[in-house]
């Protein structure tokens, strides 16, 4: 077992967070928290890089669409006469289809984060995925008043700005799927020195 202060995850600045210039102070915000970053990159992955990156799982697409009807159903828009359907398994494929479109249309900047507990850290600092219930404080409830229901309607991904690992096993994938052992690096902040 790691020491929790060396636990990592992985951060991806979406490129709506780029876009709009959130990379620095989304930067800030992890390192005022006690988290080092040990791998930083900016990049243009291809569509299929971020293929291998979203789950291709039938259950995990099962769940995308049937997340998207219970929005569709929650806000009174009729999912069958907008998208043509209102099977889960068709809706998913096509809401993962929104998500690579959007992941492609623009450059990422990628990182790894280390520190104590740095999964729930770095989730607490992020904020819900839906923007619009995030909560003040947190980037994605500061900076960005996307939701679901909105981007079904635009036929498009949710802006959210930064993707975050949600559990240590996916944050291992994730950080072993972008980046290589030899680009995540091993240092001491000087605050360590007074907390160790």
């Amino acid at each position: 077992m790691i020491h929790p202060r060396e636990e990592k995850t992985f951060i991806m600045v979406k490129p709506d967070g780029v876009r709009r210039g959130l990379t620095g102070e989304i930067i800030k915000r992890i390192e005022q928290r006690n988290l080092k970053i040990i791998a930083l990159e900016m990049d243009s992955p291809s569509k299929d890089k971020f293929d291998g990156h979203y789950p291709k799982d039938p259950k995990w697409i099962k769940r995308v669409g049937e997340k998207t009807l219970t929005t569709y159903a929650k806000y009174g828009f009729d999912a069958k006469r907008e998208l043509g359907t209102d099977k889960t398994e068709e809706i998913g494929p096509m809401v993962r289809e929104w998500l690579l479109d959007f992941m492609t249309s623009g450059p990422v900047v990628r990182m790894v984060v280390e520190g104590v507990h740095a999964v729930d850290m770095v989730r607490k600092i992020v904020g819900d995925t839906m923007p619009a219930k995030a909560e003040m404080g947190t980037i994605r409830g500061d900076f960005s008043a996307d939701s679901a229901a909105s981007a079904n309607r635009d036929k498009r991904a949710v802006h959210n700005l930064v993707h975050a690992s949600e559990t240590p096993e996916e944050a291992e994938h994730e950080i072993g799927y972008w980046f290589e052992k030899g680009s995540v690096y091993t240092y001491k902040r000087t605050d360590e020195n007074l907390t160790h």
